[in-house]
């Protein structure tokens, strides 16, 4: 399958615990951290709730 990056552009401070853990899913833990995960529906489904805290890097 097609990896996507995403990278955490946002705090995670003052965001309700469910974004934190949704953030703690995808395995970002830290300001500006990227990782490379499968394009899956799943994966895109974690990144539309916290979409205001991520983006996708090309």
């Amino acid at each position: 399958m097609a990896k996507i990056k995403i990278k955490q552009v946002s705090s995670r401070i003052n965001v309700p615990k469910v974004q934190k853990l949704t953030l703690n899913a995808l395995g970002l833990r830290k300001l500006n951290a990227v990782v490379e995960l499968e394009d899956t529906p799943q994966i895109l489904g974690m990144v539309a709730k916290v979409n205001h805290l991520v983006e996708i890097v090309k």
